[in-house]
């Protein structure tokens, strides 16, 4: 309760939008394979990021 007025981190929202990315992949893959090598290559950027941002941190 007390962390509902929580604000999320940078890292907190790229996490929730790589597992967006990722599950819109997964669906895609049965229909679309271009479309769903999109969505990872996408994912992987933002992971890309999340790291960066977290190397960021270990190292000020």
């Amino acid at each position: 309760m007390f962390g509902l007025f929580k604000k999320k981190s940078e890292v907190e929202k790229l996490q929730l939008e790589y597992k967006k990315l990722m599950e819109e992949a997964h669906k895609l893959s049965t229909t679309n394979r271009k479309m769903s090598d999109n969505k990872t290559y996408e994912a992987n950027e933002v992971l890309k990021e999340i790291d960066k941002i977290k190397a960021q941190k270990k190292n000020p």
